[in-house]
């Protein structure tokens, strides 16, 4: 499914399969594989792939099912990205608008990347439960429950979850590129 949503962005686009492996700097092969649902990409790997291909990293992640501007509690999506201690849940409709929301959640110890990473836009996040660390062009802030922060995501960027229970946090994008 992941797979089959990637390879109909990248024809869609007309992009060939080495020239999106130039792009991402990931091998033909392992693009391949992930495009037949072979192989799962890592957080990182699909960020790269979704930034190539000029989508929201979501855009692979969530089903498109026709358009309904309120997103009830129980029928919020939930995403999980392969290969990451991260689980989110979409509080905005859909990735057509001009921000995104969502809520996640991430395990103690566990980091929202393998290194900063950067995209286009602002953010804002909200510390809902536990605490985090987050790293902004090599300044580290510590974030407890109820603290948030706003900042240029252009700049490198990656937040861990420290503390003894899950982090939990919301999260505003603009524009949706997560």
């Amino acid at each position: 499914m992941l797979g089959e949503k990637i390879r109909e962005k990248r024809q869609e686009k007309g992009i060939s399969l080495k020239e999106l492996a130039e792009r991402t700097q990931l091998t033909p092969s392992f693009l391949s594989q992930v495009e037949r649902d072979l192989a799962e990409p890592s957080i990182t790997s699909l960020r790269k792939i979704a930034e190539a291909l000029e989508v929201p990293i979501f855009y692979f992640l969530v089903d498109r099912d026709g358009h309904n501007p309120v997103v009830r509690r129980n029928e919020r999506r939930v995403l999980s990205v392969p290969q990451s201690h991260l689980a989110f849940e979409l509080l905005t409709p859909d990735l057509e608008r001009k921000m995104e929301v969502m809520m996640a959640r991430l395990e103690p110890g566990a980091a929202s990347s393998d290194m900063p990473l950067s995209h286009p836009g602002e953010e804002f996040i909200l510390v809902m439960e536990g605490a985090m660390d987050i790293d902004i062009g090599g300044e580290v802030y510590h974030l407890d429950e109820g603290d948030s922060i706003y900042y240029f995501s252009s700049v490198p960027h990656r937040l861990i979850s420290v503390g003894e229970k899950d982090l939990v946090f919301l999260s505003a994008i603009t524009p949706p590129r997560f």
